[in-house]
């Protein structure tokens, strides 16, 4: 298998260095293969600008092979080109944006099975916001304030973005309307956790903290932190 990143939000900027020098690390070095997928700012026509941060900010890190993949709909995630290019690809990263829109783009879809090969392959995905939280077996959509079924890649979770900012305001209501197996991570803008390490365990880069709400109990971790997730066992939809 390979690493996932799941990031709190303000991806693309200064302070979120850490995480993704740390990600290209594990993905090849600056010669990996990186592919952007901005359908989850397609709703209101912000894709082009989101793949085009995305490129600019990992040459900024000095990665010689990224692109934004035109993935932005039901249609484009079918595409064969795109396809062959998920495969081809050791990191792959889905930025922020309309969660439900993302998920019902990716659910079932060629591009989502690509993405789920070059994984188990070893490559690194990485979503951030909306992203991260369709990447979970569960996530909360603001937008009808309903709980759906997300892809899985990290089984028995959900995940709240801007933890720092709002995310944190939404633990009552998940709470409530999840079951107790299910963990609540809480990431804060600027800041990500990673896992792959050899131990299975997660770690916590960038300014802010990763809050992990499990049945009655809530671990903080700061930068630095390494730390386990409970109940990792489930199954990826495809």
């Amino acid at each position: 298998m390979g690493t996932i990143l799941l990031a709190g939000g303000a991806e693309f900027g200064g302070e979120m260095a850490s995480p993704d020098r740390r990600a290209l690390d594990l993905a090849g070095g600056l010669s990996a293969r990186i592919s952007i997928i901005p359908a989850a700012a397609a709703p209101d026509d912000n894709h082009r600008r989101t793949g085009e941060n995305g490129v600019r900010w990992f040459r900024s890190l000095g990665a010689t092979a990224v692109r934004a993949l035109p993935l932005i709909d039901r249609v484009s995630a079918e595409d064969p080109d795109v396809v062959r290019d998920l495969h081809q690809s050791t990191f792959i990263y889905i930025p922020g944006g309309f969660p439900r829109y993302l998920e019902q783009t990716l659910t079932g879809s060629a591009g989502w099975a690509a993405i789920i090969e070059a994984y188990r392959n070893g490559a690194v995905v990485a979503g951030a916001s909306a992203g991260a939280m369709v990447l979970c077996s569960h996530y909360f959509d603001p937008d009808s304030g309903e709980v759906h079924q997300g892809l899985g890649l990290v089984p028995n979770t959900c995940f709240l973005p801007h933890h720092d900012v709002f995310g944190h305001k939404w633990v009552p209501r998940l709470a409530a309307l999840l079951p107790t197996t299910i963990t609540l991570i809480g990431v804060d803008e600027e800041t990500a956790i990673l896992s792959g390490t050899a131990s299975g365990k997660w770690e916590v880069h960038g300014k802010g903290e990763a809050t992990i709400y499990h049945a009655s109990t809530t671990e903080r971790h700061t930068d630095g932190a390494v730390f386990l997730l409970p109940g990792q066992s489930g199954s990826i939809r495809l």
